[in-house]
């Protein structure tokens, strides 16, 4: 079966592979930092709780058969361990079968963290890295020779991603087919970075020329994927470059790395060997049984496409969305609506609220704006899990969000695993008598109000978000009467 190989591949496997590894390696640190105040034994979703109320195959996962604190560190360190070694090339060093184990555990270990993670795992880079991720497992390493069935189904995944993303936006939010969605974006996304302020005061006209090159870039430039040689190439580089733009304008977690990853899928190496000066040892075929290994996952995922290719062309789009429980093939899809003004919810404690406005002090999250005048920092590929969902609550009622009453529990507790996932602790002695959370609408400043008092947002008061809670007797919230 000489058309499943494709030795011309060798170098590109190399780099998706590496940057795979890092992009996993950063997912399971983040696990491991913040998986146990969010979703531990004390957390504020609870996985024991949740795995009382599902099956295994509606959320496969190893933890089905026991869940710990310290069994999900062990996960989150392994997968860290593993991914490194993927990343200073340890696999290419060892017998080549060694890499579907060593990729295969990967995925198993991610998976069964997504798949207890809740809303706070409920992000479309989430189910991306799985799906990437189970078709590296059979992607080879070492000398053997790529696979040419995998090479394309990494660009149908980056051709779904990104032609899914254009249709959503085509057919959400009328800004987007007014060209104007940009106006606001930069603003109101959900974590500015240090950058975001300077796009966000580009020329208008420029902000049309953005919406227009991305329509290019979703919507033209992913059919070129599958075009010979150079053009797939250019289609590649396109993606790149428009995925590192979004890069610079704000933080996404790892989705704008691992699409570039995915999109180096269409160069050869005659391309990449121009940036990666690399020699490409003597190649040995893959083994028969590997060959046709290949050949059966390819089914396999052809057939799963079904589902995602109809929806890419149905009226009622869905994204983000997984259509089997082990996420083997989904729909990606991001910003079908745009919000045009920013809402941000302000935390506060008093240690006596008999002082006054004077006794109440603000947390300061690690990412989201709080302090007008702290310049937005940048985090991604990282992901702070808690501050992306504080931007989401802002935008509705906080009683139809379980974790954050379970959130100002943790505050008025003075719990420490959950005080660690904010930048600073206005209460380092003694937790707060009690908390109340505002609701502001921030704006960035203006060139001239930024030079003037240094503060790169501007917010005004909108109301109260949560009433001033206490714990009672019982440690549970209730509403404290004045």
């Amino acid at each position: 079966m000489d058309w499943v190989q494709a030795p011309d591949y060798w170098l590109t496997r190399l780099v998706i592979e590496r940057a795979l590894g890092v992009i996993y390696c950063v997912a399971f640190l983040v696990a491991a930092n913040q998986f146990r105040p969010l979703l531990g034994e004390r957390g504020l979703l609870p996985v024991p709780l949740f795995l009382g109320r599902v099956r295994f195959l509606q959320a496969p996962s190893l933890f089905h058969v026991r869940y710990s604190d310290r069994l999900l560190l062990g996960v989150a360190w392994t997968g860290v361990v593993l991914s490194v070694g993927v990343v200073v090339g340890l696999l290419d060093l060892a017998p080549p079968w060694i890499s579907i184990l060593v990729w295969f555990a990967l995925w198993v270990l991610y998976q069964s963290i997504v798949n207890v993670g809740q809303v706070f795992y409920a992000f479309g880079w989430e189910t991306l890295l799985l799906e990437a991720g189970f078709l590296a497992i059979f992607l080879g390493a070492g000398p053997t020779v790529p696979a040419w069935p995998l090479v394309l189904l990494f660009r149908w995944l980056v051709f779904r991603v990104e032609f899914g993303a254009g249709l959503i936006k085509l057919r959400g939010d009328r800004c987007w087919r007014s060209l104007t969605c940009l106006y606001y974006h930069h603003e109101t996304q959900p974590m500015p970075n240090p950058l975001s302020w300077f796009f966000h005061h580009l020329p208008k006209p420029l902000h049309r020329m953005e919406v227009l090159g991305n329509f290019f870039a979703q919507l033209v430039v992913p059919v070129f994927l599958f075009t010979p040689q150079p053009v797939a190439s250019i289609a590649g580089a396109l993606i790149v470059l428009t995925q590192a733009w979004l890069v610079l304008s704000g933080n996404f977690s790892w989705l704008n790395f691992l699409t570039m990853t995915l999109a180096i899928s269409a160069f050869d190496d005659r391309t990449l060997s121009l940036f990666v000066q690399v020699p490409v040892p003597h190649l040995s075929p893959l083994p028969v049984w590997w060959q046709a290994l290949v050949v059966a996952v390819t089914l396999v995922v052809v057939v799963l496409s079904y589902r995602p290719a109809r929806n890419l062309i149905s009226p009622q789009q869905l994204m983000n969305f997984s259509f089997d429980p082990f996420h083997l093939v989904n729909t990606y899809g991001a910003f079908g609506s745009v919000t045009k003004e920013r809402y941000e919810i302000i935390v506060e404690g008093a240690a006596d609220v008999a002082q006054g406005e004077a006794g109440w002090r603000a947390y300061e999250f690690k990412g989201k704006p709080g302090d007008p005048q702290r310049v937005p920092r940048q985090f991604a590929p990282y992901h702070l899990r808690l501050d992306w969902l504080m931007w989401f609550a802002a935008m509705d009622s906080p009683f139809r969000h379980q974790w954050l009453i379970a959130f100002i529990v943790k505050l008025l507790e003075g719990d420490r695993a959950t005080l660690k996932l904010l930048r600073s602790n206005p209460f380092p002695n003694h937790p707060p008598a009690a908390i109340r959370a505002t609701l502001y609408r921030y704006r960035f400043s203006t060139p001239r109000e930024l030079r003037q008092d240094r503060a790169w947002w501007v917010r005004t008061l909108a109301g109260e978000y949560l009433p001033t809670l206490v714990l009672d007797a019982a440690g549970n919230p209730r509403r404290l009467r004045t």
